[in-house]
């Protein structure tokens, strides 16, 4: 993480069993919006696509095309649910309600991070809902690059992500499945982008990374183009296709083991709270929200 404090754990609740979606209609998240919440706004000009000549060939990707409120693609994301902190102590509970994950009608998905008293299907109450959409089950992918052109939300004790976790998960645990942080971000650094590994031996406050600056302004003020490039024993870190960080095998702690040669799927999600952003405090403003133009994932 390039902190010292603990950093993203995840345990058995990363396993969680994805949930039905549950949908709502237009006219339900027009009438949110109206009642103060996150309603998605315009994209801005679309970010160029990888040339072709960097000979990297599009495997899977979802543009968020569709109608205002409609869910998200189900044939391409499922959603972790619950409130018990995710190893984190984090203060949200996720759901896969459409009010909290829908798209914008102007081709964005929406994360909405909610100020509100709700209790999950795990009968652990909360005092804000939000969303964690991942990939796991339905695509993985050993090597590439993985990008998505992200306008993050900002405040205190916010800590939106953009990541990927071992296949293995299920089978190896965490952190021996490996994982591999795109882009987190927390609120009390508006500007600043996280790029890290987890693995065995570095994990947790221990993990290898390194922050990325932005010239100025904040992440949150437009769309930011946030990719790994990972090949055999290397991951590349850019943001804006602005290279920051390279880490490889050598920069493992003596005696660790590189376990990032193996399928990964990816996740995005906005937490609230938790043991490295700290909580929200009277300057945090909610409702919040995560706008994501596009997820592309290439291969050589």
């Amino acid at each position: 993480m390039g902190h010292d404090a603990p950093a993203r754990r995840h345990g058995d609740q990363a396993l969680i069993a994805p949930v039905t979606l549950m949908t709502r209609s237009a006219a339900g998240v027009i009438a949110l919006c109206l009642a103060g919440a996150a309603c998605g706004s315009t994209r801005g000009p679309a970010a160029p696509t990888t040339p072709a000549s960097a000979g990297w060939t599009l495997t899977w990707s979802d543009e968020f095309e569709g109608p205002v409120g409609a869910a998200v693609d189900a044939a391409k994301w499922t959603f972790d649910v619950g409130g018990g902190g995710w190893g984190n102590q984090e203060l949200q509970s996720y759901t896969a309600r459409s009010r909290n994950a829908h798209l914008s009608g102007d081709g964005s998905l929406v994360i909405d991070v909610l100020r509100e008293t709700y209790t999950g299907p795990d009968a652990i109450t909360r005092g804000f809902t939000s969303a964690r959409l991942k990939t796991q089950g339905l695509f993985a992918q050993t090597y590439g690059r993985f990008e998505a052109r992200i306008k993050l939300p900002f405040g205190q004790g916010i800590w939106p992500a953009f990541w990927m976790l071992g296949s293995d998960i299920g089978s190896a645990g965490w952190p021996l499945c490996g994982e591999i942080d795109i882009m987190e971000n927390i609120g009390r650094e508006p500007a600043v982008a996280h790029g890290t590994l987890h693995g065995p031996g570095y994990s947790g406050g221990g993990a290898i990374g390194a922050p990325y600056t932005l010239p100025a302004g904040r992440l949150a003020d437009g769309y930011h183009v946030f990719a790994v490039e990972w090949e055999r024993e290397v991951v590349r870190w850019y943001v804006d296709d602005q290279p920051y960080l390279t880490r490889t095998p050598a920069n493992l702690p003596s005696g660790s083991r590189w376990v990032f040669d193996h399928p990964f799927f990816v996740i995005l999600n906005v937490a609230v709270g938790g043991s490295w952003p700290g909580p929200p405090d009277n300057t945090s403003i909610f409702p919040q929200q995560m706008l994501v133009d596009y997820v592309r994932l290439y291969r050589r």
